[in-house]
């Protein structure tokens, strides 16, 4: 029996790996059929990544404000390819064999494992088509496996277990170690596991088991503290705990976002909030839909118990919460809400199970081997299709290299033996990536945060010389011309927007 469980957890791996293969291979431009993923934050975070597997310490020598398990994954894509995205699409097949797993477990408590395998991949490909999976690589992606498996493990709680007994330690434990992990990629995420140990935290009390409920909290913020302690070490040897908590805490809540207040008010932004969440289910209404469906099912179904509703109902409040109460808003802010698009599915495949089998008069419909493998090999082609058809990289695949100013400017940098380069004007354009060049200034690109720190800074580099080039986007400080003199130009549209990129080389002599 535990071979044939082996074999059958190889099988399904295979499967989700296959799957995820396909559909990642349209959706993100880290795949080898686009010339390059130019998204800045991509980028950014590659550098950053990079940085950290060359001996710089993130924040206080190189600085962006996410979490530092992003960075280490983007460091570990580096060291299988210093210059090309290969590393990073590799490591999103991985988290992508994961949302699949976690995906096909959860559609299980819904459905028979044959229609869960069928419907896995129909889930992911509307989600990694949507605009809020943008580019590809995003932090939202990283933090989507831990999301999924989040909402597995609460699922099946109050499914299988609740409320005939309490849920158990090692679980609630499994869950703040997911929970730590989005803590340390991106916190804003942490809404949806707020809510989680919220909702077991009341079904201890309804139990009246206060104590259960207290210990509860403290396992589950022991997972999460587990997580910390690699970073807590890393810093404290590098002597930059301030650094930690000044470029990844502070900064996001004091600068990056409005909540300082110095805001609208709780009406306002209530507001603000409601028109921002019609906007975002109509940007991405490919899969919230199902999200809609789902949750509204979920919540609205007759055999679900009170707190089961409301377990649902709160992690999405508390997930959407969480990401936009700061005020900011970016398109791919909205993809771990696509964490709830299995309950859509879910929906559709129990329908579709009770409708099979009236039609059929058939009670084990769905368990031959000959119609699951054949509804399993056209669920991978219809959702790779999907992508294809609706995803909105698709026409920059047809882009080539050489058009591209990254690949241009490469050759210029280059020439020189052991480049440095300066970003300004935007968050890193990629000449980093393609020249494999380690920053070596802290505010090595033009962030978003409202600090004048950061130009002041980037003006100073600049007035010393201290970078062999300077790319800029747009605009540039009249400092540059002391030190600098203009080596190349190129035109580049952004998505949407149009650029001009210059590259300045150091003067001889300077």
């Amino acid at each position: 029996m535990a071979l044939k469980i082996k074999k059958e957890s190889v099988y399904l791996i295979l499967y989700c790996a296959v799957s995820a293969f396909f559909i990642l291979l349209f959706a993100t431009r880290s795949s080898f059929l686009y010339p390059c993923n130019d998204w800045n934050d991509a980028n950014s975070y590659f550098s950053v990544g990079k940085a950290l597997f060359n001996g710089k310490v993130p924040y206080r020598d190189v600085f962006d404000q996410k979490g530092m398990y992003l960075y280490f994954f983007y460091g570990l894509a580096y060291l299988i390819s210093h210059t090309t995205f290969t590393g990073v699409f590799l490591l999103e097949l991985i988290l992508a064999v994961f949302d699949l797993a976690g995906i096909c477990k959860i559609l299980q408590l819904y459905v028979k494992k044959a229609s869960a395998l069928i419907l896995a991949p129909l889930t992911l490909a509307v989600s990694f088509s949507s605009q809020s999976f943008y580019w590809g690589g995003s932090a939202e992606e990283i933090c989507l496996p831990f999301l999924i498996w989040g909402l597995y493990l609460s699922l099946r709680y109050f499914k299988k277990e609740y409320p005939g007994r309490a849920m158990k330690g090692r679980t609630i434990f499994a869950a703040g170690l997911l929970a730590g992990m989005v803590a340390n990629i991106k916190f804003t995420v942490l809404g949806f596991f707020f809510a989680w140990m919220m909702c077991i935290a009341f079904s201890f009390l309804v139990r009246k088991d206060l104590k259960g409920a207290v210990r509860g909290c403290l396992i589950f913020l022991g997972g999460m503290a587990v997580t910390f302690l690699p970073w807590l070490i890393y810093f404290a040897v590098n002597h930059a705990l301030y650094y930690w908590y000044w470029g990844y805490v502070y900064i996001n809540v004091f600068a990056y976002s409005n909540l300082n207040g110095e805001g609208p008010g709780i009406a306002e932004r209530v507001y603000t909030l409601a028109k921002l969440l019609y906007w975002v289910a109509v940007k991405n209404m490919g899969y919230f839909i199902f999200v809609i469906a789902g949750v509204l099912y979920e919540f609205l179904g007759k055999n679900e118990k009170w707190l089961e509703r409301f377990n649902i109902l709160s992690m999405s409040f508390f997930l959407f919460l969480g990401i936009y109460v700061g005020g900011s808003e970016l398109p791919y802010y909205a993809l771990p809400l696509c964490v709830f698009t299995v309950l859509g599915f879910a929906l559709i495949g129990r329908t579709g199970e009770r409708i099979c089998e009236k039609l059929t008069e058939r009670k084990d419909f769905g368990r031959g081997r000959l119609m699951p493998a054949a509804g399993c090999g056209a669920a991978v082609l219809a959702g790779a299709v999907f992508v294809y058809l609706t995803s909105m990289n698709i026409p920059f695949m047809s882009e080539k290299r050489e058009n591209i100013f990254l690949y241009q400017f490469k050759e210029i940098v280059e020439q020189k033996e052991n480049p440095t380069l300066l970003n300004i004007g935007c968050l890193d354009a990629g000449l980093y990536t393609v020249c494999d060049i380690v920053p070596t200034c802290q505010w090595f690109q033009t962030q978003t945060v409202i600090m004048d720190t950061v130009l002041s800074e980037q003006e100073r580099y600049i007035r010393e010389g201290q970078t062999d080039f300077v790319i800029a986007r747009d605009s540039w400080p009249d400092v540059i011309w002391d030190n600098y003199e203009l080596a190349a130009k190129a035109p580049w549209k952004l998505g949407e927007q149009e650029f001009t990129y210059y590259l300045f080389e150091r003067k001889a002599g300077q």
